[in-house]
């Protein structure tokens, strides 16, 4: 996916998260970068540790926020993890299987927080896409 990957954002559940987080928008969007960096490192660590237990919270964490701000395929590859850790934990077992999907997070997550910072900071000049007007 490439950072103009318009896929990385619903951006329908941006606006509207947006809009009903009003004021507090930018301040909840800086917990998500915080807990998100906080998530992706336990993930990682954890799968360096072969803990599947310890990857379970921090990805149920990363897959709501996610979600939150309509970053729908970083929550879907959390959830993915997060799956993956619980079903190791039933079985006693080590989280091999989700080691290409924690090696794609961090890129990922990246990547989607760069789009919703952009799209958050008040300072970038947007120009309404409209039909018949010429460029400026």
């Amino acid at each position: 996916m490439s950072l103009e990957d318009p896929g990385l954002i619903d951006w329908t559940v941006f606006s509207q998260a947006r809009s009903e987080l009003g004021a507090g928008f930018v301040r909840i969007l800086g917990y998500f970068r915080e807990d998100g960096v906080k998530s992706v490192a336990a993930i990682e660590t954890a799968m360096r540790a072969l803990n599947a237990a310890a990857m379970v919270l921090p990805a149920h964490t990363l897959k709501g926020e996610a979600r939150q701000f309509g970053a729908e395929p970083l929550g879907e590859l959390a959830e993915k993890i997060e799956t993956i850790a619980r079903d190791c934990v039933e079985n006693r077992d080590t989280p091999d299987q989700a080691l290409q999907s924690v090696v794609e997070l961090r890129p990922l997550f990246d990547k989607t927080l760069t789009m919703l910072e952009r799209e958050s900071n008040p300072l970038v000049e947007r120009r309404p896409a409209a039909f018949g007007r010429r460029a400026l």
